[in-house]
């Protein structure tokens, strides 16, 4: 079985749990300020994961990584709404230390975009216009962008102490970024 299946099948509960907790946020969005308070979320830990993973993905290891969605867009997204954005501090991370953990945390943040036009569908039935460029993902390319992300994930694992890897830290990726979104829930 390819990794992208098995990090699927491994982090099935996390992802769940994670998406039940997104989802009840989205549903609660009513004005721009709480759709920004949604996304500072998705910024702040976009951001550290991808400073954590910086210098195990680079666009050797992965040639379009510069054409890759990341934290920019979401910020782009917080400017149009016209959002100020703290740090989080004490944000806890997935341990990334070598390149299988820098995919497995990659492999969360890529597939949190292909749920992306059913979150602007979801928005716009609440009222919002505008802060879409993170969630509109690649738009028609989305496919395509995705299996060639898998393509190369598959090819990184080179034995099973690589894929436990992996797969360790893209459910604590999972777990990481719920505990960013649980902090919110509790001041909500």
């Amino acid at each position: 079985m390819m990794i992208n299946l098995k990090i699927k099948e491994a982090t099935k509960q996390a992802h769940q749990d994670l998406e039940k907790t997104v989802v009840y946020q989205l549903k609660n969005v009513r004005t721009a300020a709480d759709y920004a308070e949604v996304l500072k979320n998705f910024y702040v830990y976009f951001k550290a994961i991808e400073q954590a993973i910086a210098p195990f993905i680079t666009s050797e290891v992965l040639p379009d990584i510069t054409q890759r969605r990341n934290s920019s867009y979401l910020r782009k997204d917080l400017e149009e709404l016209n959002a100020v954005v703290e740090e989080i501090s004490a944000l806890r991370l997935p341990t990334i230390t070598n390149l299988a953990q820098a995919f497995g945390a990659l492999y969360v943040l890529e597939g949190s975009i292909m749920g992306g036009p059913y979150i602007v569908q979801m928005l716009k039935k609440y009222g919002m216009d505008k802060g879409f460029n993170f969630f509109s993902g690649y738009g028609e390319e989305s496919g395509k962008m995705w299996e060639a992300f898998t393509t190369v994930l598959n090819g990184i694992p080179k034995n099973e102490a690589d894929e436990h890897l992996m797969l360790e830290a893209a459910g604590e990726t999972f777990r990481c970024f719920g505990e960013v979104f649980s902090r919110t829930e509790a001041t909500m």
